[in-house]
């Protein structure tokens, strides 16, 4: 057999060997780890192991070709070469790995520990984004080349590229702006001044996602958002007054009145869903006269904006049905009209 032949097949035989048993001994760990991640009540486990299962492939064929370069008798020259590429292999996998994980254990932490924290798509594409800027200057300082001039460059192209892309850094930076603020937060219902109204349901680098009750879709970017009039219907917190106009006869008793409709509201506490005791329900004499009626008010509490409608709808029809047993009208419009003739 040729020695030249022979110098190349001895080492390509022991990395493909080691290769086939470094796969084989990742099956049995990821296998191992897979059973005791299900016994677990956490699953923090289950997303390292998701994270680091592909990248680990890749770190299996860089070892066993590195065991088999360093048993071959290829130049020094090849074999640095070969080196740094493996080596810019493992660094980019990791830094792979590495992003995912953090984005995924960063998005469940916040999610159990219910901190403060937005974990919406631009949170997840900076930290992201970080470590695989981080990784890749890290491989190119691996291979020898010097990232200051490469930093240098960027900051020259950045203020060219900013130049360009006004209006994308424009809602990025009022993304960021509103995550901050926290004014507008995932989940929370908000009402547009063009009168659109709905669910937030991300904040990504460059658009608000907000959806209708209709079950459509609202994108708007967020430098528009940020400069408009949005009312949050979850803040300072859910709950909320709902206020009912409720109009009697004139000869209807006031006092009695502001009785019937506090009991009725009282008695659908715990069976209206969404109505709250606290704070306590009130009645007032507003507006207070009308043109054919008494006009009360009748305020009370629901847990939060999608409530009110049930609520409404559940009492208006107990205060009708009560004030047809209490025998007090419900008054329609009175119009008293004067026909003058000519003599």
């Amino acid at each position: 057999m040729n020695d030249n032949l022979k110098g190349m097949l001895i080492p390509a035989v022991i990395a493909l060997a080691a290769i086939t048993a470094l796969l084989i001994i990742r099956g049995i760990t990821f296998r191992v780890l897979h059973r005791w991640a299900e016994k677990t009540e956490t699953d923090i486990d289950d997303i390292v192991i998701t994270a680091f299962k592909t990248p680990s492939f890749y770190w299996c064929v860089a070892i066993g070709l590195h065991i088999g370069i360093a048993v071959s008798g290829l130049p020094e020259r090849y074999i640095s070469y070969l080196s740094k590429t493996i080596h810019v292999v493992v660094i980019l996998s990791i830094a792979a790995a590495t992003a995912n994980l953090s984005g995924k254990v960063f998005t469940s932490y916040v999610q159990r520990s219910n901190l403060p924290i937005p974990t919406t798509g631009l949170v997840h594409g900076i930290l992201k984004g970080t470590i695989l800027i981080l990784g890749l200057l890290i491989a190119l300082s691996t291979i020898g080349i010097s990232i200051a001039p490469f930093i240098t460059a960027l900051g020259v192209g950045g203020l060219a590229v900013a130049l360009a892309l006004q209006d994308t850094l424009s809602n990025l930076f009022a993304g960021i702006h509103i995550l901050v603020e926290r004014s507008i937060r995932i989940g929370d219902f908000v009402r547009l001044e063009t009168g659109q109204e709905g669910y937030v349901e991300d904040i990504t680098w460059r658009t608000t996602r907000i959806r209708m009750r209709p079950n459509n879709m609202v994108i708007i970017p967020n430098n528009k958002l940020s400069q408009s009039i949005v009312t949050n219907y979850y803040l300072p917190e859910k709950s909320m007054a709902l206020s009912i106009p409720v109009s009697v006869s004139y000869t209807s008793d006031p006092e009695r009145v502001e009785k019937v409709l506090l009991e009725e509201v009282s008695r659908g506490i715990g069976e209206i869903s969404g109505l709250l005791a606290d704070p306590a329900p009130a009645v007032r004499l507003i507006p207070g006269f009308g043109e054919s009626s008494l006009d009360f008010t009748l305020t009370c509490q629901v847990r939060e904006f999608d409530d009110q409608n049930l609520v409404q709808h559940e009492l208006r029809k107990r205060i009708f049905k009560r004030f047809k047993d209490e025998g007090i009208e419900i008054p329609f419009p009175h119009r008293t009209v004067y026909l003058r003739q000519n003599p």
